[in-house]
């Protein structure tokens, strides 16, 4: 099974579905699959990215009625941040620098659904700009499967030094997230860019290293990885249209699909895990994968 077409996308598909939200590396297991099976090359690496967006897109429909309550009350906050600043212009009776200030601190109080979104978007601009400037590099050089390997076993090592921390739990609530956490999270990310790493385990650790409880670390992964991987997917599936014929991009849709439906069961059973364990078993699971990976590609 070493040629793309429907048999290799549903396999990848099942792969990258169970995968993309759990620490343990959606690209890197690809990455492995793939020279297991024979399937590498441009045509692989383009697919290994372009699958994940099925995935992603499997957040949105999990969280639909939390992302439509938050736009709605964001859309509404930020009219409401427009009147406030109104009298901040210059010549008005607030148009000073502690005038400003205060408005920007009311508002990040009063107006907590429109400072998530700028939180998160503040969140994705170091990933995406490191992620412009070392793609290429790191598609020629990093997506092997001794890469992968080692990343299993220094993230699992990582995660198991995280987890034996003092609990420090700061934020329970999504709302409650400000733009410094935000960007420690988005600085973590920037370490997912390398394969085996995982941007879910990088992200997850960067929250609760910035005092999230689990779940909430979890859940602010899935919404940072929307505008994250879409962005990632949607750039490399426009690079591949001269590599793949129409019929390419068909197996990739059907790859896709089943990524989706099979990554929207693992969101609801993986928020429901981290309410009550650790990650430990993922830390133990990458160490040993890791290990295994470098046994047979040695």
């Amino acid at each position: 099974m070493d040629k793309w077409g429907a048999e290799l996308a549903l396999l990848l598909g099942i792969v990258e579905g169970l995968t993309e939200f759990l620490p343990i590396s959606s690209t890197g297991h690809l990455i492995i699959v793939g020279h297991l099976l024979g399937f590498t090359g441009a045509v692989a690496t383009s697919v290994e990215i372009s699958i994940q967006l099925g995935a992603i897109l499997a957040v949105i429909a999990y969280e639909r009625q939390k992302l439509a309550l938050f736009l709605s009350h964001s859309f509404q906050e930020l009219a409401a941040f427009r009147a406030m600043t109104r009298d901040r212009r210059p010549g008005g009776p607030g148009a000073t620098r502690e005038g400003w200030r205060a408005a920007l601190h009311r508002s990040a109080s009063e107006h907590r659904n429109l400072w998530f979104f700028i939180g998160l978007a503040s969140a994705f601009l170091p990933a995406a700009v490191v992620g412009l400037l070392t793609r290429s590099w790191i598609e020629t050089y990093l997506f092997t499967p001794q890469t992968v390997a080692a990343s299993l076993i220094i993230g699992g090592l990582i995660i198991l030094g995280v987890e034996s921390l003092a609990d420090r739990v700061r934020f329970s609530q999504l709302d409650q997230i400000r733009i410094p956490t935000a960007l420690w999270v988005g600085l973590a990310q920037c370490a997912a860019l390398i394969p085996g790493v995982s941007r879910s385990g990088a992200t997850i650790i960067g929250g609760l290293l910035a005092g999230m409880d689990r779940r909430l670390a979890t859940e602010y992964s899935f919404f940072l990885a929307l505008p994250t991987m879409i962005a990632a997917t949607v750039y490399k599936t426009l690079q591949s249209t001269d590599l793949l014929t129409s019929e390419d991009f068909l197996a990739l849709a059907l790859g896709m699909l089943v990524a989706f439906l099979v990554a929207w069961a693992v969101i609801a059973v993986f928020l429901a895990f981290v309410k009550r364990h650790t990650l430990h078993i993922f830390a133990y699971y990458r160490i040993l994968l890791g290990v295994a990976v470098l046994f047979v590609f040695q």
